[in-house]
């Protein structure tokens, strides 16, 4: 059965069969692995996240102990992720900002891993159809050419079979992959702008800013960091005008001291 369709194949195709289905055999195998990439990391939750969520404190060193041991053994690429970052928790923050960074590079090129491939078979594959269009019509005018009498309908189907035949044969092949490879681009945009999100929080919460993890979640979280951030800086001044007047305060009170001597 797959000889006889192979032969069919050759027969519609010409010379073009090989690259045709190479090409498509290649874009087959690398929607089949990114498809298998997107439904093996669906099923993955990362419910330690929505814990840490929830609540409104700074971070320790027992709970940043615990979440260590707790992520060690998480598969998802964002447990992988906070691991990574957790793990470096004595750094300062621009060095586990650069960490992460480096991190997320890599991460992004396994996401977005065969994704140039699939696009340049979505553009090989159209051209492949042309030049087979060109090739039939060239065999096309030889047989009109080697004729003497009349043109037949049969002298025509050669050829303008093969034109067709490869020129559909390339968009078959062409349409998927681009598609395909523009939605996995944009699943593993997405995905990886969900991780740094959430790593970005984690480092802000390992920062002592509290309501971290709920920036951008919770607009009341949001206001009640910018109150409290206030408060802060209005704290600030009162204590530093404190300060300011003190010593004010402390010469005033030696010149009455003085006049009063003068006076007795």
């Amino acid at each position: 059965m797959s000889v006889n369709l192979f032969t069919s194949l050759s027969e519609q195709l010409g010379p073009l069969t090989w690259p045709m289905f190479i090409c498509a055999f290649i874009a087959l195998m690398i929607i089949l692995e990114r498809l298998a990439l997107v439904i093996f990391d669906l099923p993955k939750r990362d419910i330690w996240l929505s814990e840490l969520r929830q609540q409104s404190r700074t971070s320790d060193p027992e709970q940043v102990t615990a979440l260590i041991a707790r992520l060690s053994s998480g598969a998802s690429v964002l447990s992988k992720g906070a691991h990574l970052l957790l793990t470096h928790a004595e750094q300062d923050r621009t060095m586990r900002e650069q960490i992460i960074n480096l991190w997320l590079t890599q991460q992004r090129q396994v996401l977005r891993s065969g994704l140039k491939v699939l696009q340049v078979i979505g553009i090989i594959t159209p051209l492949l159809g042309l030049l087979g269009t060109v090739l039939g019509l060239i065999e096309m005018f030889n047989q009109l050419g080697a004729s003497d009498g009349p043109v037949t309908p049969s002298q025509l189907a050669s050829g303008l079979g093969l034109a067709m035949n490869t020129t559909a044969a390339g968009l078959i092949i062409a349409v998927p992959a681009i598609t395909m490879a523009h939605l996995f681009g944009i699943w593993a945009d997405q995905r990886c702008s969900k991780i740094a999100y959430a790593l970005n929080q984690i480092n802000l919460w390992l920062e002592g800013l509290e309501q971290a993890m709920t920036l951008g979640c919770d607009p009341q979280a949001s206001a009640f960091c910018a109150q409290s951030n206030k408060a802060q800086a209005s704290m600030t001044q009162s204590k530093n005008a404190q300060i300011n007047t003190a010593p004010v305060n402390t010469l005033a009170r030696k010149t009455q001291t003085n006049k009063a001597q003068v006076g007795i």
